[in-house]
């Protein structure tokens, strides 16, 4: 059984991480099911260091998936 409870609070906690770093820039943020993690694009590119960085801020483990059409893309496995 999913617990969307403990989905919303760390996409809340992932959604303040990065507006207090980066400001307000998600372009999209979802559970994704099929792959049972939090999906993140943000709405700007980044570069390995900023990259780095904002990982290391996360309260969940945080892996960087590319780049996709509107900026950055990470992956958040529950």
């Amino acid at each position: 059984m999913i617990d969307f409870d403990s989905i919303w609070r760390t996409q809340d906690e992932i959604r303040t991480v990065v507006n207090a770093v980066m400001g307000e820039c998600i372009f999209s943020l979802a559970y994704s099911q099929e792959k049972m993690a939090i999906e993140m694009e943000l709405s700007v590119h980044l570069d390995e260091d900023a990259i780095s960085d904002l990982c290391c801020q996360f309260p969940a483990s945080a892996d960087y998936n590319g780049e996709g059409t509107d900026g950055s893309k990470f992956v958040f496995f529950l």
